[in-house]
């Protein structure tokens, strides 16, 4: 039996519905063929598929990040403006191929509002310009009556669209990006574009471009833009054919944040700086089967399990644990490549991945609450060369078979758990303790396991290899029973109320 102790009156921190995020490049079919289509009897008179805007709008995505990725170190934005005969055709240098730029500022800022979502918007610090960046900046969000801002409602749209959340270029360590830097040049030129933004439109929100959080890039990042930006990004991805590196693989994002956080304070006490940058993991998922070789166009089609579901599980246990430091999250990516959700040219169906973000969304409420979890613990053989990632995760453990993290409303009435049962073999009875609350009423149990067809409420979602059941549970003061079946996904909610003591 594991016990789960909750403590709703403990707070970790304030959940941002930013840690529920996507992200969405010029990658294989993500845009095109995914979640834009134009003249596809799917799609609606503007190109946008209608089917892959249903399913993500139940994902209640808080931030959706475009248009890169490594695509976005030769993306210029002005060929994605303006009348689509007249936008010009360009190589696709991150990824192979080429562009074509009907999908462009205008058409993802629209998609943003159809979703009911934030834009991230990555900017160009490959081939691009400070004047560049600038430019964008001023057609997205001036309200004046200046040039680029006039272009915009040349363009058909008369008020500024508000763009928040804005990237100082994506991975600009890797071999791989176009305009590679090292750390000192980067901190050097994001410097300028970060004074020069913040002129433009004080409200905007910066990231700078972190690593793994664990390397020297990231301290010299964070030594030198921690008093100028909003967030330090962190990009990890994980998978492994070996079910225990797989769903453990998850807890080095546990590492990077602690060590994030640890190189920011070390920063902000030592620079004086008040107001800290929180981190943004805005690209993170289980990528390891589909791997770009050569030169060929890539797709990176991945075909999730559902052990990967389970690490997907547990990745969002980990942010709202560490919500008071994660403030932004970014599954990477949204549609077709390395996706929950994948096309063909008559419909859209979800993958495993889906599921856990479905429901981890839809459960989440206001703060993150302390959990502790007494049971079984696993310190299994993680076989060395069983990733294609190096991360080393084995001297984080032991670890424990349920993985836990719970969240409650404001007003402390409701609480909501999220159980990952871990082990492959056997069902682990759960006993969820509350400190100091107690149980207000029956409790709704919702199970993820591995099956065949899937039907949530009223809507089939395709044959895949989860289902989803619902339960009601009894609960008994402070105490709630439940069966965690063996590689399993559970979401408990349930009424609370503060105990009133003799």
């Amino acid at each position: 039996m594991s016990q789960i102790a909750i403590a709703p009156a403990r707070t970790l921190g304030t959940i941002d519905r930013c840690v529920f995020g996507g992200f969405v490049e010029h990658l294989g079919r993500c845009i095109y063929g995914g979640l834009y289509e134009e003249g596809s009897p799917q799609a609606d008179e503007r190109g946008f598929r209608k089917d892959v805007l249903g399913l993500l709008r139940e994902l209640r995505l808080g931030v959706l990040r475009w248009p890169g990725g490594n695509f976005v170190s030769n993306y210029h934005w002005t060929d994605g403006i303006g009348p689509k005969p007249e936008r010009p055709r360009r190589p696709d240098l991150a990824w192979g191929g080429e562009e074509p730029n009907t999908f462009g500022t205008d058409e993802f800022l629209a998609y943003c509002a159809e979703l009911g979502t934030e834009p991230y918007i990555c900017l160009n610090m490959g081939t691009g310009t400070l004047a560049e960046a600038l430019a964008w900046v001023e057609y997205c969000n001036s309200a004046g009556n200046t040039a680029w801002a006039s272009r915009r409602r040349a363009n058909g749209r008369d008020e500024p669209y508000g763009v928040r959340y804005w990237a100082l270029g994506n991975e600009m360590y890797g071999q791989w990006q176009v305009g590679m830097m090292t750390a000192e040049e980067y901190v050097r030129e994001a410097s300028r574009w970060a004074r020069a933004i913040r002129m433009l439109d004080p409200a905007a929100r910066l990231v700078a471009c972190g690593e793994t959080g664990l390397t020297e890039w990231d301290r010299i990042v964070v030594d030198g833009l921690a008093g100028l930006v909003d967030y330090h990004s962190v990009h990890i991805y994980t998978g492994s054919d070996d079910y225990w590196t797989n769903v453990l693989q998850p807890h080095q994002a546990e590492r990077a944040i602690r060590t994030t956080a640890a190189l920011i304070d070390r920063t902000a006490y030592l620079q004086g700086i008040d107001r800290k940058p929180a981190i943004a993991y805005d690209e993170w998922n289980v990528w390891y089967r589909t791997v770009p070789e050569g030169t060929a166009i890539a797709d990176l089609a991945e075909r999730y399990t559902f052990d990967d579901a389970l690490a997907v599980a547990t990745y969002l246990n980990i942010f709202i644990r560490n919500c008071a430091r994660v403030r932004m999250a970014n599954l990477a990516q949204m549609v077709n490549a390395i996706a929950p959700i994948i096309t063909t040219g008559e419909t859209a169906t979800v993958q495993p991945i889906y599921y856990p973000f479905l429901l981890h969304a839809r459960a989440a409420l206001d703060e993150a609450v302390d959990v502790q979890v007494d049971g079984p613990v696993i310190s299994p053989e993680l076989p060395q060369g069983a990733s294609r990632w190096p991360h080393r995760v084995a001297d984080l453990g032991p670890f424990p078979l349920v993985d836990a993290a719970a969240s409650v409303s404001n007003d402390r009435g409701r609480i909501a758990v999220t159980l990952v049962n871990r082990n492959p073999d056997a069902a682990e009875e759960g006993r969820l303790v509350l400190r100091d609350f107690a149980f207000a009423g029956p409790a709704a149990v919702t199970t993820l396991t591995d099956g065949g067809t899937v039907t949530s409420g009223t809507v089939t979602r395709g044959t895949v290899t989860s289902t989803v059941t619902t339960s009601t549970g009894s609960a008994r003061g402070q105490a709630l029973a439940v069966s965690l079946p063996p590689r399993s996904f559970t979401v408990v909610e349930a009424p609370v109320a503060a105990r009133r003591l003799a």
